[in-house]
């Protein structure tokens, strides 16, 4: 059966995007059917206008598909995707996330793979305690997170080195194409373990 990755994102001016791009090519490549879908914007139309590159990216993505529940129920692996906010999850992808109660409740997210990916303004500007913060959902759901690590260190190095998801600071333009690689790479990897999960599941069931 083919394995099934949805990789569900908010993105404000774009590079939370591009590494979900990235992660869900890596997906494809190793097999898997993938959905790709961005979270409702949030944000009042006079705040995005007031940054053109927001206005810019939320136009340009206009065509693709809100999250809803049902690709929570549909696939077999998950990527979120959230620029950093005060070392957080930013409000938009949290809602999505608050409004999964239902689905926790009935034990559809139990032994589901599940990663994180994210974007920060400066250097350190919390991307691993905004991927640990995002994990706690995933605790909380019973499913089995795939952070990283150095499954392939010259990969992960070459990225940044962060073992707890892929991570990019906004203006690092440089490694963006090691940071794709890299998504590439860890999109492969959660589509594997994700295919592995739901042969358990399938036997338990």
């Amino acid at each position: 059966m083919t394995t099934r990755i949805a990789v569900i994102y908010y993105s404000s001016t774009g590079n939370v995007h591009r590494i979900a791009e990235a992660i869900a090519r890596g997906a494809e490549t190793a097999g898997a059917e993938v959905r790709l879908r961005r979270v409702t914007e949030l944000a009042p139309a006079n705040a995005v206008d007031s940054n053109p590159a927001w206005r810019e990216h939320l136009d340009a993505t206009a065509g693709i598909p809100e999250a809803t529940l049902e690709d929570l129920q549909w696939a077999d692996g998950y990527a979120f995707g959230t620029p950093t906010r005060f070392g957080n999850v930013a409000a938009q992808l949290k809602q999505f996330l608050d409004s999964t109660s239902g689905l926790w409740q009935a034990g559809e997210l139990v032994d589901k793979a599940a990663t994180g990916f994210t974007s920060s303004y400066e250097l350190h500007g919390g991307q691993e305690t905004t991927l640990v913060a995002l994990y706690n959902v995933m605790h909380h759901w019973g499913s089995v997170i795939v952070p990283t690590g150095y499954a392939d260190y010259d990969i992960m190095h070459a990225a940044g080195g962060n073992p707890y998801g892929i991570s990019i600071r906004d203006s690092d333009e440089a490694m963006s194409k090691e940071v794709a690689t890299a998504a590439e790479f860890h999109g492969g990897r959660l589509t594997r373990i994700a295919g592995a999960l739901a042969t358990v599941r399938g036997a338990a069931s």
